[in-house]
């Protein structure tokens, strides 16, 4: 990990081909905050290829003026162990790939571990077993209404770029997923919001239900109802069609969120809430593609008035396809 002078912590810091660890160099790309930074000596126009490869070199960053200072750092200081050491883009995925990836990302694993620790909770001090299942089904079918509040009126608002408290979190939690939607490391939530959220959620109804047990049951069944939504979520953006029709459909009305128009399609696998509340569209009905469809209204010219994330992104604000930046 490292932390440039701003207090961005980078992800990874990739360098430029053929060079070794320890190397001097005149390109960098930095895939950081977790999002994607590209600079050459003569500034962030001449932008390199996010396909770079390796983990050795850094260069300090000083976003506002454009400056950089030179920093070697040992790879064993940079990269993260096991197949996390290096970024992953779903679109460049297989499904086996994208198994092996998922199961080893910590979020994962700390809702897989919470959620057993939750149930060990519900077993110490049980409800009835009318009352567990209760909870749990309360939980499951209260998820996407949560989730769809959740997509529409916070990760899409705003608001939360206009605050130094929160633009931070904000970068983070979506806005760098809409910037590179098939970047796999800021797909998956931040445990910082996504695990309040959760307990928030679940654990109220359950103790309304059946008291303290009941609430671990539903918070377990939050916990890995988001594994399966995160899951899901990562199927959808790797680069195939699915056979079975209804698979398709989900699959075509979340890329068109993400590719077309983010002004709908807010759920992952249930639109129901979409169509309750007039967001819901096929691709078709919405003919005119969103402008902001990849910075969320974070435009150039809004960043001048609210620049926060914009520092965090080393004053870069994409408003084009992820593909076409790679072409620049």
């Amino acid at each position: 990990m490292i932390r440039t002078e701003n207090q961005e912590v980078w992800s990874h810091v990739m360098r430029s081909d053929g060079l070794g660890p320890g190397d001097d160099i005149d390109h960098l790309m930095v895939i950081g905050g977790p999002h994607v930074l590209a600079f050459a000596p003569k500034g962030p126009q001449n932008r390199l290829n996010a396909a770079a490869q390796g983990c050795d070199v850094c260069w300090r960053v000083w976003p506002a003026a454009g400056l950089m200072r030179k920093k070697t750092v040992s790879a064993a200081s940079v990269k993260r162990p096991g197949i996390w050491g290096r970024t992953h883009y779903l679109d460049r995925m297989t499904l086996r790939e994208l198994v092996l990836a998922y199961f080893q990302y910590y979020a994962i694993q700390s809702y897989l571990v919470l959620s057993m620790v939750a149930i060990g909770f519900a077993i110490w001090r049980p409800a009835t077993a009318l009352q567990n299942v209760a909870a749990a089904v309360a939980a499951v079918l209260l998820y996407p209404l949560v989730w769809y509040v959740l997509h529409r009126w916070v990760l899409h608002s705003r608001w939360m770029f206009k605050s130094s408290l929160t633009a931070r979190t904000w970068k983070r939690i979506h806005y760098d997923h809409h910037q590179d939607p098939d970047h796999l490391e800021v797909l998956f939530g931040a445990l910082y919001t996504t695990l309040p959220a959760i307990a928030a959620a679940t654990i109220p109804v359950g103790w309304l239900i059946g008291g303290f047990g009941a609430a671990m049951t539903a918070l377990a069944a939050g916990l890995l109802t988001t594994c399966f939504y995160e899951f899901c979520h990562c199927i959808q953006h790797l680069s195939y069609k699915p056979k079975n029709k209804m698979l398709a459909a989900m699959k075509a009305r979340h890329m068109a969120h993400h590719f077309h128009d983010e002004t709908g399609n807010f759920g992952i696998t249930n639109f129901s809430w979409d169509k309750l509340f007039g967001t819901f569209y096929e691709r078709e009905q919405r003919p005119k593609k969103s402008p902001t469809v990849f910075n969320l209204g974070y435009t150039p010219e809004v960043a001048k008035t609210y620049p926060w994330v914009a520092k965090l992104s080393g004053g870069i604000v994409y408003t084009d396809h992820p593909r076409q930046r790679a072409k620049k």
